[in-house]
């Protein structure tokens, strides 16, 4: 292979390049490292999330044609199990019955059945009022005490937002007074306190802005954080058990479904013939 020379790249007034000296400014490098990690970031965002759509859908699609059979072998089994513990009676026995009921049967918790009505002392006052139709005990009144009042007074005569005079002072103004009335209402007067210490000071200074290079170096960094999410989503998604079988058979699903669904009609008929058996033997 016959070398070439390497032609300096010509720059022009106003571009990336220094013009005086035909050598192109650190920054320009930089920024193209940026936009390519940005057009690699965007290729492998596309790529996770058609993965998991991918994953979404199959998942939908074996619980559609293959639940059915995963509820009748799970009720089969509790099934076997109950008979062959009413014939014995042993104590391991009914155990194991009762275990393979439960996964036929599973019960909710009283966190998910009750939201909240029930605790470690019963019922609670305000589910209790509302299933007799008694009214909903009110919330607890605060009666502010007279420092919180004149601290409140004060804080709302210096911050108030329309004596700002520009839009950013009057969204600060905004914020701070949210944060000035929620402590009112709870007549929170070391709160106040506080508040009326950090509006004294005044609002923090900006920070310098960033150099063209800072900038873009944490563009760089925020990209590899990035993609290192994406990364770990991704081997989330292969590593379960709907997209380990997705990487079994990518290019014809469906067909693994069906011999899935095979596999179960054989087991389904293999339990009913021992259902039958343990039956027949009582």
């Amino acid at each position: 292979m016959s070398e070439q020379t390497e032609q300096p790249e010509q720059t022009v007034p106003g571009g990336s390049g220094d013009s005086s000296t035909g050598e192109e400014r650190p920054e320009a490098r930089l920024e193209r490292a940026v936009r390519a990690a940005e057009q690699a970031l965007i290729e492998f965002e596309i790529a996770v999330e058609t993965f998991r759509v991918e994953v979404e859908n199959f998942s939908r699609l074996h619980h559609q044609k293959l639940g059915p059979m995963y509820s009748r072998l799970d009720e089969l089994d509790a099934l076997i199990a109950e008979a062959k513990a009413a014939r014995s009676g042993d104590r391991d026995d009914l155990r194991r019955a009762k275990e393979a009921r439960a996964l036929v049967m599973p019960m909710p918790g009283v966190d998910e059945l009750f939201h909240d009505w029930l605790s470690s002392d019963g019922i609670s006052d305000d589910a209790s009022a509302m299933l007799t139709d008694r009214p909903v005990r009110p919330p607890e009144r605060v009666r502010p005490s007279e420092e919180v009042r004149r601290l409140y007074r004060e804080l709302v005569r210096q911050a108030h937002p329309d004596l700002a005079q520009e839009e950013a002072e009057r969204e600060r103004r905004d914020a701070f007074i949210a944060r000035v009335n929620a402590a009112y209402g709870r007549g929170d007067e070391v709160q106040l306190r506080e508040l009326a210490e950090e509006w004294a000071a005044g609002p923090a200074p900006e920070a310098a802005a960033p150099s063209e290079s800072e900038e873009l170096y944490a563009r760089l960094e925020w990209l590899a954080q990035r993609k290192e999410l994406l990364a770990l989503v991704a081997r989330e998604l292969e590593d379960s058990a709907i997209g380990s079988m997705l990487r079994m058979a990518p290019d014809d699903p469906d067909r693994l479904l069906e011999e899935i669904a095979e596999q179960l009609l054989a087991q389904v008929s293999e339990r009913e013939a021992e259902l039958a058996a343990a039956l027949a033997a009582e």
